[in-house]
């Protein structure tokens, strides 16, 4: 079945674009600059505005951070095409709904053909949804034209620039460098903007702060509303970059030792945040997709609250020239109250909403558990092929499951409730970034620290790529 499936992409691979491989392996020094090449080009793409579209609020911020996109630029989509693709296929082989080997050199790559005709469709299918559905405002039809193919052409550079640095040119994904270097940029903007807010002060928290000193002020400054950025946020910020930093060293470590390699013992980790940042992802695409249809059916529908059962899943209006949710709806308690004042004039809300990103976030732990490959029976069946054993016990499967599944569930139980948790609870309090923007930023750098640290040693030590590998 799989194969069939498959298949239907081999002639797709020489009509779609494609970036070729490197014949030799680029330096250490290479790849790093094809790396910030990529990003480069990503924050400049993520500046340059789209024809006739003008900036304005933007409802969507905090899930645009999970997609690298930004409101009214080229990157609009972000990468939200390239994940939404990628889970789609991995759900599917996972679920056993389409069966192939991504071990295999052959599926592999038409597994990557797939993923690149997925992500180009689910583009021109996203940018004809906004189009029609008015979320640029009203556009005729030489204007939309152009919106339609400024967005497939920056769709299509950001589907080779990933390419590019997973076949090599560059280190680890461009998702990933894209997600990080849109999230590390937001905190800057936040932390250190010179420009004028509507509030009177500058934009940024610290120099708000010192202007807020300099005027004789500094607690008008200390605290903002309306979800400007301030101290709160910048000291909330930073704690929590530091509690997340632990939190990637808390783990359970099982020692193991190599059959194949007499007398070498190791340890096999299981991190508390064994699941990353899937669940939240997850998660936070959920109640992306569902705040999104609550707005299409609101604007198209119900745009006078007056429809009782559309007002059940939402409800809006028109301030400071954006669409906000107003309660009680479910679009309402999908996004939290991105200030301390927000949360003291409606608890509730704060409260329905991280009782509801940290309950969805269990789900998709456990969901991920099951299908994603690594749950307890896939990890033994790896560590059995592998020729690992656990001191003291039998070489088997089963001996290795039994033992696994005391820790896997429950730390990815746990690990995707704890996200879930802190993630909410950071947006309660704004901040910079989103908490789920530096959850992920904090997972990539921490991967990209392994990476280049394993890539260095490498290079000085050629001769350990025959016992580690030397994919990067």
């Amino acid at each position: 079945m799989a194969g069939r499936f498959l298949s239907l992409f081999e002639p797709m691979k020489s009509i779609l674009p494609e970036v070729q491989a490197p014949v030799r392996k680029p330096s250490f020094s290479e790849r790093i600059l094809w790396t910030a090449f990529a990003l480069i080009v990503y924050l400049v793409m993520s500046e340059i505005p789209l024809y006739h579209v003008t900036r304005g609020a933007d409802i969507y911020f905090a899930y645009r951070v999970i997609f690298a996109s930004r409101r009214g630029t080229l990157m609009e989509l972000g990468i939200g095409p390239i994940v939404t693709a990628g889970l789609i296929l991995q759900i599917l082989i996972g679920g056993g709904l389409i069966e192939a080997d991504l071990s295999d050199p052959k599926d592999r790559a038409l597994f990557t053909v797939a993923s690149k005709f997925l992500s180009i469709l689910l583009s021109v299918f996203q940018i004809s949804l906004f189009l029609f559905t008015g979320v640029w405002g009203y556009l005729t039809m030489v204007e939309s034209t152009v919106v339609f193919l400024q967005l497939l052409a920056a769709s299509l550079i950001i589907i080779l620039l990933d390419e590019m640095v997973q076949k090599g040119w560059g280190f680890g994904s461009g998702i990933s460098i894209f997600i990080a270097g849109g999230v590390i940029q937001e905190i800057l903007w936040q932390s250190f903007a010179p420009v004028p807010a509507p509030d009177g002060a500058l934009y940024g928290a610290i120099p708000a702060f010192i202007q807020g000193i300099a005027s004789g002020d500094p607690l008008s400054r200390f605290l903002r509303g309306h979800g400007y950025p301030d101290m709160v946020g910048f000291t909330s910020t930073i704690l929590l970059l530091l509690a997340l930093i632990y939190l990637q060293g808390v783990r359970v470590n099982i020692p193991i030792s190599f059959a194949r390699y007499r007398g070498y013992r190791g340890s096999y980790p299981i991190q508390l945040l064994y699941l990353s940042s899937i669940p939240v992802i997850f998660a936070s695409a959920l109640f992306s997709n569902i705040y999104v249809g609550a707005q299409i059916l609101w604007s198209n529908m119900n745009r006078g609250n007056d429809n009782p059962w559309l007002n059940w899943i939402g409800m809006f209006t028109t301030e400071e020239g954006g669409i906000i949710p107003v309660g009680p709806s479910l679009a309402y308690y999908l996004t939290p109250p991105r200030s301390i004042t927000g949360v003291i004039e409606d608890p509730v809300r704060a409260i329905v909403y991280i009782a509801l990103i940290a309950s969805f976030c269990v789900i998709f732990s456990w969901t991920w558990l099951t299908i994603g490959g690594i749950g307890p029976s896939d990890v033994a069946r790896q560590l059995v092929d592998a020729g690992v054993q656990i001191p003291g016990y039998r070489m088997t499967e089963k001996t290795i499951y039994s033992i696994l599944n005391r820790y896997i569930p429950v730390v990815g139980l746990f690990g995707g409730f704890l996200i879930g948790l802190i993630a909410g609870l950071a947006d309660l309090i704004n901040v910079f970034g989103s908490g789920i923007g530096i959850l992920l930023t904090i997972g990539i750098i921490y991967n990209y620290y392994q990476i280049l640290l394993r890539e260095r040693i490498l290079e000085i030590y050629p001769g350990l790529e025959r016992i580690i590998g030397g994919k990067g």
